[in-house]
């Protein structure tokens, strides 16, 4: 990994944001709007994925970027819908990580 060796919890990461965002009148934006920019930023790490593992190299003239960069942009808007609509990730994460687990134990080859 690259950048700061800064670790974040949820706790941290959705404070830091509210931080950053409290600072302005406008605020959080609403959800639908919060979708649409999460389907933009998802378009654009899916721009980096292709540029860097599949068959579309980028142009000369295009601003190089990283997939970390990419997933850092969803990681910020995905703590924005989560804070704007009072979510905590680490809640979220927890029902999601359980259902997986169970729903998908023997879903996989296990390793030995």
């Amino acid at each position: 990994m690259t950048g700061s060796s800064k670790y974040y919890s949820t706790d941290e990461i959705q404070a830091r944001v509210d931080s950053y965002i409290s600072q302005y009148k406008e605020g959080y934006f609403s959800p639908l709007s919060l979708m649409a920019r999460l389907t933009e930023e998802l378009g654009e790490m899916a721009r980096e994925v292709n540029h860097y593992y599949g068959e579309k190299p980028k142009k000369t003239s295009e601003t190089q970027k990283t997939i970390e960069d990419e997933l850092g942009d969803i990681l910020f808007v995905l703590t924005c819908f989560a804070n704007s609509l009072d979510i905590d990730m680490s809640e979220a994460f927890d029902l999601s990580i359980s259902k997986i687990e169970s729903r998908d134990k023997d879903r996989w080859t296990h390793k030995d």
